[in-house]
């Protein structure tokens, strides 16, 4: 379902780790009068307050926030599930005659809100788990035949998402690709303006190892050792958030804590990489921000938007 009207207008705000999307957010959501709605499909769980660097409280008292740490980690979130509860929050906040600011790193729940998702039929169990077993090269190779837009789009490594691309036509004899381009979006045409930031590698590389080092002074040990005693699914997505594994195994006595950090520190890096990767082919036509600092952002935000500077 669509969001129809003139205004008030939603704000879309994706980046990479660390680039600086939540300062942005909160400094337009002052400016215009918005509320903030998360798109990190980490920040959903309330578990993991540190290493997703979450909005603290004196940030949330500043505007309105939703969808931040709702959920609990033995809970698994799906794109559909995070569309169908930010879909209810963008209504209700447009019925209020407020704008949205949406703020987030995964570009999927993105694509759903301006492309939409696609109600692809289940598959079973048992073909998935009969595909996975053949291994990335050959899911790729039969992927490339069947549909070479998914096949494309899947990152080297992620057997996940092969294994659910190639288990979709196996099992309906219909590319992924096809279902997903069987959607109507959930943001009407007109109604939305998007950025991207992306500052120099250099600098964003920086942020995320100085940012994660601040995380293990900050309560990262803690907030990894109470989720390890909960003995949860190491399946889950909240126990796949970066960080989660290189704390545990120093709490576990397996690495030295430099040890921890340095390979946090490049798996943060690595995920970096990748949404940016993924931002760079799935939304070109979005403008980017590439200054390396809030200022430079918030300044090349209004070049793009003269409405929001005041008069003189």
């Amino acid at each position: 379902m669509g969001l129809a009207g003139d205004e008030p207008r939603i704000w879309l705000i994706a980046g990479p780790t660390a680039s600086g999307k939540s300062a942005l957010a909160l400094r337009l959501a002052q400016r215009i009068g918005a509320d903030i709605v998360n798109a990190d499909s980490m920040q959903l769980y309330a578990d993991l307050a540190v290493l997703t660097a979450r909005p603290a409280r004196e940030e949330t008292l500043l505007a309105p926030h939703h969808l931040f740490g709702v959920a609990d980690a033995a809970d698994g979130w799906s794109v559909g599930r995070w569309l169908d509860a930010a879909r209810a929050v963008l209504e209700d906040t447009l019925r209020w005659r407020r704008h949205a600011v949406v703020v987030g790193g995964t570009g999927l729940y993105f694509r759903a809100l301006t492309r939409g998702l696609a109600e692809i039929p289940r598959v079973p169990r048992e073909v998935s788990h009969r595909l996975a077993a053949l291994g990335e090269l050959t899911l790729r190779d039969r992927l490339r035949a069947a549909d070479p837009m998914a096949e494309a789009r899947i990152a080297r490594g992620d057997l996940q998402r092969l294994t659910r691309a190639v288990s979709v036509f196996e099992h309906t004899g219909r590319p992924l690709s096809a279902w997903q381009e069987d959607t109507a979006p959930t943001l009407a045409a007109g109604r939305w303006s998007a950025v991207v930031l992306a500052p120099p590698r250099e600098a964003l590389y920086a942020r995320c190892d100085a940012r994660l080092a601040e995380m293990v002074d900050g309560g990262a040990l803690e907030e990894v050792r109470a989720l390890v005693e909960r003995g949860l699914d190491p399946a889950l997505p909240a126990m796949k958030a970066v960080g989660v594994r290189e704390v545990a195994e120093h709490l576990a006595g397996r690495a030295t804590l430099a040890e921890a950090l340095a390979r946090a520190q490049q798996e943060t890096r690595r995920y970096a990489k990748r949404q940016m990767t993924w931002f760079r082919n799935q939304t070109s036509d979005w403008p980017r921000l590439t200054a390396p600092d809030a200022e430079g952002q918030w300044g090349q935000f209004l070049a793009l938007n003269p409405s929001l500077t005041p008069s003189p």
